[in-house]
């Protein structure tokens, strides 16, 4: 697992690059919300020979089809984020450094994984 922290105000595309990196193993298909569309991330998506399933914005004239099969797996991504949220400090961001933020989300992950091992 990877996290990275980038400003609130910043896109999520533009955090791709800091998950993505190179010393990661090859991803076979990234599950993606259409935060994540853009011609970037399918570029990149297609140089790794990954499928890119990110449902296009309203606004693109071109559109690409979705497999919605597999779109559907995304829900299970967004109730690990949603139980690492439950987490209080990690929802209401106590933590005054970006170094200690990241550390309990380790932490908390870590304590999530351990759980779900243990049932």
């Amino acid at each position: 697992m990877r996290s990275t922290i980038t400003p609130g105000q910043t896109s999520d595309y533009l955090g791709f690059d800091l998950v993505m990196d190179n010393n990661l193993p090859e991803p076979c298909v990234l599950l993606a919300n259409c935060g994540y569309d853009s011609a970037k991330v399918r570029e990149t998506m297609d140089a790794r020979n990954g499928v890119p399933v990110i449902p296009m914005r309203k606004s693109p004239k071109l559109r690409v089809t979705v497999d919605r099969s597999l779109y559907r797996l995304r829900n299970l991504v967004e109730r690990r984020f949603n139980k690492l949220e439950n987490a209080r400090r990690v929802a209401t961001v106590y933590d005054k450094t970006a170094e200690s933020f990241l550390g309990f989300i380790d932490i908390t992950s870590i304590r999530l994984w351990l759980h779900h091992l243990s049932t």
